[in-house]
Order: structure tokens, then C-alpha cells, then sequence
């Protein structure tokens, strides 16, 4: 394995890669995570805690815990790669309009029409004879106004014009993670240290403070309270890892993170293991109680910054160190997979109000939900992106 025997350079912006040059590995890490998106909403009526159909099935709630503890984060970590090179290349009015019409836009379109369409469908068990128009109208005017999945969308864009404020403060900000980054060339695991040591910090207070369950909310806008710093600082330490020489630092395919991606794989059961424990003492011993003591949450949430950050090398690692030539599956999906991650919820949860009065193990109807919320997801965003002007959307 290359290593590097000399010190890490300092930063450089202007050799930071070009904000359009393309990774295959990473597109592929990027489109694989929408499939574990529409994994995870495919699953969750067939859980113990989220048990809204007659069937259910306690691997799937192995899958919604793994999947929860990590997929949002390394969405922030992977968006925020290549913002600070897009920065220096990109007048600041033309990067925030790229913004608006990529991330904006998208996200008043969905919290109009994707996000209440698929809310109708747990209205419409609750209340059969509701008409959608009278669901609509009461979601934007008296709310509740869930915003879905798609709350990462607006959160992601106040992330990008918080970056483009500070790039113009200091564009060497973020000088000290890039560092840190080329450091872990030769020593991934003290990224790893660097990024559960922040997750600690800025996570476990805000849990114990709000809880796991609170979330803030101003119509279609809405956030996890407690986990909002944690997701800021996952984008931020993606935009340092991005900054500058890419190819030398943590990311780099020829680092030493891609040779052991299994390693990696192996370190995330123990952080998994534990939040097992947390959850079998909440329900069989302190017995569920609301709210959940400062010691349970700073327990359970040191477990989950571990299984992140471990999972997230584990993954990354593995698409870092695969060799497969294209096209794969994920690289033929990669244009449609943001467009796939819009649509799709409320296909998923259509196919599920269908499903719900149908004789069908658990397992079953979560492979048909999953299975046809990929294939007309992909489809209707294929269709979508053949509009004019679509593709500069999705």
C-alpha cells in the first residue's frame, strides 16, 4: 500500500478539485444511500415501533435502527465534499443561484404537492371520506405541515449559504480540517477519533436537552432538534475533507481507508451491539419512561455517534476500494437518484395504504413496497427530467 513519508502540505485552494469533476466512487456511496432512503421508509410499517400495519417483523426494525443512525448524516458529510472548491470557483450570487434552483426550488414544488399526496394516505385511514383538497388546504393553512423526508433539502441549502458567508469571512477556514484529513491518509482512525469526538460535542448535549423526539418546526420547515448541530458538523467536516488535496487526504483511493473497509464493517457491531442494549433496558427494565433519563440518552447517544462514524468509513471504504467497472446498477441510477430521493415518498407510503388489507408476511409486503417505489420512482423522475429545463432541477 502507497503511503505518504513526508509531512502533510498545507492547504491549498486553488489546487482544491474542480466543484464539477466527478468520483465515481462517491456518486456511487451518493446512490446507494437513496436506495437505503427508500429502504428505510419502504420498512418502517412493519416495525415495532412504527407498527401502523397488522404484520411485522423484528429485522426490519434491526434495519431502521441501523439505517437512522447514520444514512442523514453521511448525506450531509458527502454534500458537503465539494462545496469549498465550488466556492473559490463560483461568484458568490452564482453559487447561491445554483443553490435556490437545485435545493430551493425543489423543496417549495415537494412541500406543495409530493409532500401532502403522500400524507393524504394516512389521512385517508384515519378518515375515509376526506377529499384531498380539503386535506391540502387544512396541511398549508392550520398544519400540521409535515415536510417528510425532504426536510434535508432545506436544511442542506441553509447549510450551502452558511458555508458561502464564511468562505468570504476566511476561505482557509476550514484550513485545520483539511489538515487533518491528508493526516488520515496513512492513519484513517484518527478522522474517525476527530469525528466522534465532535459528534460527542455537539450532539449529546442538544440530545439530553430536546430529547430524541422533539423536532423544530415552522410550517414545512422542520428539523430533529437534537441531532441539527451534529448533521451542521458532518456537512462542515466533509467541506474541510473537499477543501483541498483530495486525492491526498482520508478520501483518497489510494489511502489507507480502502484497505480495510471490513475492518470497519467489523468495528460498527459493537456501537450497533450497545444501542441493542440501550433499547432492551428503555423497554425491559426502566420501562419506557417519557422522558428518558440524561444517563439513558448520553449512554444510547454515544453508541449512535460510534455506529455513525464507524459505518460511514465502513461504506465509504468499501465504494472507495471496489473496482468494478461500469456501468453498475448504481452508476445507471446515479442522474435520477436526487430526483428518485424527491419522488418517492409518496409512493412508498400509496403502496402501503394498498397493502395494508392484503394477507402478506411482513417480508413480503416490504419487498413489494421497496421493489415498486425504486422502479416508479426512477421512472417518474426519468420522465420528469425529459421536461424542459428539468435537469438543471433533478
Amino acid at each position: 500500500m502507497k503511503s505518504i513519508a513526508h509531512a502533510a502540505p498545507a492547504v491549498d485552494v486553488q489546487a482544491a478539485p474542480k466543484a464539477h469533476a466527478r468520483n465515481v466512487a462517491l456518486d456511487r456511496a451518493r446512490t446507494f444511500l437513496t436506495l437505503v432512503v427508500l429502504l428505510h421508509h419502504s420498512v418502517i410499517p412493519y416495525t415495532y415501533f412504527g407498527h401502523t400495519d397488522p404484520t411485522s417483523w423484528i429485522g426490519f426494525d434491526c434495519v431502521v435502527l441501523a439505517t437512522d443512525s447514520f444514512f442523514m448524516a453521511m448525506f450531509f458529510l458527502l454534500s458537503g465534499l465539494f462545496v469549498w472548491p465550488g466556492l473559490g470557483h463560483k461568484p458568490l450570487p452564482i453559487f447561491l443561484r445554483d443553490r435556490l434552483l437545485r435545493l430551493g426550488l425543489p423543496f417549495v414544488i415537494c412541500a406543495v404537492t409530493v409532500i401532502p399526496l403522500a400524507y393524504y394516505a394516512i389521512a385517508l385511514r384515519e378518515t375515509p371520506a376526506l377529499t384531498f383538497s380539503e386535506f391540502w388546504w387544512k396541511t398549508v393553512t392550520v398544519g400540521p405541515w409535515p415536510s417528510g423526508p425532504i426536510w434535508f433539502v432545506w436544511v442542506l441549502l441553509a447549510f450551502d449559504v452558511t458555508a458561502s458567508l464564511l468562505y468570504r469571512v476566511s476561505p482557509r477556514l476550514l484550513d485545520p480540517i483539511n489538515r487533518l484529513s491528508q493526516q488520515a491518509f496513512d492513519r484513517p482512525a484518527t478522522f474517525w477519533l476527530f469525528i466522534v469526538v465532535v459528534s460527542i460535542v455537539v450532539y449529546l448535549p442538544m440530545l439530553v436537552y430536546y430529547g430524541q423526539n422533539r423536532w423544530f418546526e415552522f410550517g414545512a420547515f422542520s428539523v430533529q432538534a437534537s441531532r441539527v448541530l451534529l448533521y451542521a458538523a458532518y456537512f462542515f467536516i466533509g467541506a474541510g475533507i473537499g477543501a483541498a488535496n483530495f486525492e491526498r487526504g482520508v478520501l483518497s483511493a489510494n489511502g489507507r481507508l480502502t484497505a480495510m473497509p471490513w475492518s470497519w464493517a467489523v468495528v460498527t457491531l459493537i456501537p450497533y451491539a450497545g444501542m441493542w442494549v440501550m433499547i432492551y433496558i428503555k423497554r425491559a427494565i426502566i420501562g419506557n419512561p417519557d422522558p428518558l433519563p440524561g444517563w439513558y440518552l448520553v449512554f444510547y447517544g454515544t453508541f449512535f455517534v460510534l455506529f455513525s462514524a464507524s459505518i460511514l468509513f465502513a461504506i465509504l471504504g468499501y465504494f472507495l476500494h471496489s473496482k468494478a467497472a461500469g456501468p453498475t446498477l448504481l452508476d445507471r441510477m446515479q442522474g435520477d437518484a436526487y430526483g428518485m430521493f424527491l419522488v418517492h415518498y409518496p409512493i412508498v407510503l400509496w403502496l402501503q395504504y394498498w397493502l395494508f388489507d392484503f394477507d402478506l408476511p411482513a417480508i413480503a409486503k416490504a419487498a413489494i413496497a421497496f421493489f415498486a417505489t425504486v422502479a416508479l420512482s426512477w421512472a417518474a423522475t426519468a420522465a420528469l427530467r425529459k421536461l424542459p429545463g428539468a435537469k438543471h432541477v433533478l
